[in-house]
């Protein structure tokens, strides 16, 4: 097969290049470069799309001995990621700009391209597995390596990509990763993975967000101010500069001069954009048993009856039980979740994916949750 590999500048990428040239596709490398303006990443950024990544996939591509090419995805990563991100935390939500980029750059735009291009399938260094399941439909499991398994930001992917899509890492440990990056000759073997969101260099989610979205190019609907208030008694306790500087279950940096009754800390509970009010609360508060999902994509086929399996909510969270309902209202279509096992913190916002066992069988964004005894 003809294989395009997405390579990032990481360990992970370069070994899953190297794999897929060594079982004898004929593989091509590519690095996008995502930035604007590249030379804006500080040195030492731990993102994955720095001029520094770039290089270092360059190289790892001369030692697999493949030919390496650069592809500028910029406008369309700032309009899809980017500003999706900066949209999304002025309507007070908590967005994954990782699930965006894996659902509107490098599994459509970078797979689009490819095919257009006579490439039969991309390959990344996501660590997951597929296996074509007794239906004949391409299945997407948890890895291996529980600790660094990814499925949960792929549980964007529909079938037709899954179909075209290789993770040759799924089946081995990391450790094993970065022993073999070292044997092939790679000079990334012992490269820090990348954990911080590659558009913010720094690692300083807040400040950028006070930076572009205090700014007159913001969102419109964003407000510049508004009011801490309590939960129980609807108690004015503090003012703030920004809605989008609040996330749901935040505890720190919330300035707020009154202690609670009980001398326990208080904790974000519920964000208002339009009016800026943004409610404050004890911790229990923020358990919630009941989550809506809206803008469903499913791996496979769409689950006819209701799910009985688990949901995992964060990106390095754990699963919860759950049983998932696919229902229809004014003819869209979402997802009713009832969380056996309760959580916290959720936000409006964030990735639910849905397994079934170990297979996931696809994902929502989380529009409104309900808290227990509410």
């Amino acid at each position: 097969m003809r294989v395009l590999a997405a390579m990032s500048g990481g360990v992970d990428s370069a070994v899953a290049a190297a794999r897929a040239a060594e079982a004898g596709h004929d593989v091509t490398g590519i690095h996008l470069a995502l930035s604007r303006n590249p030379q804006s990443y500080r040195t030492g950024a731990r993102g994955c799309c720095t001029i520094e990544d770039s290089n270092d996939a360059r190289r790892a591509a001369d030692v697999i001995g493949i030919p390496f090419y650069v592809w500028d995805l910029s406008d369309r990563f700032h309009e899809d990621v980017v500003e999706d991100f900066l949209a999304e935390y002025a309507e007070g939500r908590t967005p994954n700009p990782c699930l965006r980029c894996n659902e509107k750059i490098k599994f459509a735009a970078v797979l689009d391209r490819a095919l257009a291009l006579g490439f039969d399938a991309v390959a990344t260094g996501h660590y997951a597995q597929l296996r074509t399941g007794p239906d004949g439909l391409i299945e997407m499991h948890r890895a291996v390596d529980m600790g660094k398994d990814q499925s949960y930001v792929l549980g964007v992917l529909t079938q037709d990509q899954l179909a075209h899509s290789m993770f040759p890492l799924g089946d081995s440990p990391k450790a094993l990763v970065r022993e073999e990056a070292g044997r092939r000759g790679l000079s990334v073997a012992a490269k820090p993975d990348s954990h911080d969101i590659c558009f913010i260099s720094d690692g300083d989610t807040g400040g950028w967000l006070a930076e572009k979205l205090s700014s007159e190019a913001g969102p419109s609907s964003i407000n510049h101010g508004g009011v801490i208030v309590d939960h129980e008694s609807g108690e004015v306790l503090g003012e703030h500069r920004g809605s989008y500087r609040f996330t749901i279950g935040q505890r720190k940096g919330l300035r707020i001069g009154t202690p609670a009754a009980d001398g326990k800390p208080r904790f974000v509970l519920d964000i208002e954009p339009v009016s800026g009010t943004v409610t404050v609360g004890p911790r229990t508060a923020l358990t919630v048993d009941r989550l809506t999902g809206i803008k469903p994509r499913w791996c496979g086929s769409v689950p006819a009856e209701p799910l009985h399996g688990t949901v995992q909510l964060r990106a390095h969270g754990s699963e919860h039980r759950a049983v998932v309902r696919v229902v229809s209202t004014s003819g869209d279509t979402g997802v009713e979740i009832e969380l056996l096992d309760p959580a916290e913190g959720i936000a409006p916002g964030q990735a639910a994916v849905v397994y079934d066992g170990s297979r996931v069988v696809g994902s929502a964004t989380i529009s409104a949750t309900a808290r227990v005894n509410a």
